[in-house]
């Protein structure tokens, strides 16, 4: 983590990501393109998701989730960052001279070499159909459907642990504690995603906030009440309910919002720990 000097009180508690090891170069402009923010809005109908809008520009790099060039060696090239996602992402050179953006690995240096097949050697970064993964191995990038591209695990820091191989499915251990169960035959990469640090960083100030997108939040206590359930009384007054609500009056906090029939929820061995 780096620290700054305190010379105000947000620079006292500010910290953010040593980004000493990623590479510096500027992104592949071919793989990037522009994309104006939706903020939140949709069209005709306005603010579905508040406290959005605003924030530094951006390009996306176009990143490949699905990783189906089977057989063909990879050499990392560069190490980069990435404003759209928590991790870092890495440029790979295939022997055929094509170049793919990839979601770095922990560990993961200039000059390695990654590679996609049914069965790799257990190295960080490469990627492997799941039946041939090791029990107690951790991965990442995971696919649901086989054949899609990876949906599961992609954030800075999370990895699933394989816990088991049963008639045709691999049980995963998600970040979460919950286990769920995956086909074997869809790939995973191998290791813990890149930039783990990233959820100890201490944002120190708004104007850093708002650079990200981020717009103030009201408390519902603070507004009147016809803004807001819990608005209304005079000075500082309990909500009157009981129990919280969101600003249109449905139950907050501790409610289960999963459907009950949800057809994925047979595959849900084991439910998240409390």
């Amino acid at each position: 983590m780096k620290q700054y000097r305190p010379t105000s009180p947000a620079r006292r508690q500010m910290t953010s990501v040593d980004y000493a090891a990623l590479s510096g170069s500027r992104p592949l402009k071919r793989l990037t393109f522009g994309r104006a923010r939706r903020s939140g809005r949709a069209r005709g109908i306005g603010i579905t998701v508040r406290h959005k809008g605003g924030g530094a520009k951006q390009r996306y790099r176009r990143v490949d989730f699905r990783q189906n060039k089977i057989g063909i060696p990879g050499r990392v090239v560069s190490i980069e960052y990435d404003p759209n996602r928590t991790a870092f992402i890495v440029r790979v050179v295939y022997v055929d001279g094509e170049q793919r953006y990839l979601l770095a690995a922990q560990d993961m240096r200039v000059g390695d070499t990654v590679l996609t097949a049914p069965q790799t050697p257990l190295r960080p970064g490469n990627r492997a159909q799941l039946k041939h993964i090791p029990v107690g191995a951790f991965v990442h990038n995971v696919e649901l459907f086989p054949g899609k591209g990876g949906q599961l695990i992609r954030s800075a820091g999370a990895a699933a642990q394989v816990m088991a191989h049963e008639g045709g499915w691999v049980h995963l251990k998600l970040p979460s504690t919950e286990v769920r169960k995956v086909p074997e035959q869809g790939y995973a990469s191998l290791g813990f995603v890149s930039n783990p640090e990233h959820g100890a960083v201490a944002i120190g100030k708004a104007g850093r906030r708002r650079l990200m997108g981020v717009r103030p939040t009201v408390r519902g206590s603070a507004m009147n009440p016809v803004d807001h359930p819990h608005g209304g009384g005079e000075g500082r007054a309990p909500i009157g309910l009981p129990g919280p609500k969101t600003p249109w009056g449905k139950p907050a906090r501790g409610v289960k919002t999963r459907k009950r029939h949800r057809p994925s929820g047979r595959l849900i061995v084991a439910r998240r720990s409390r």
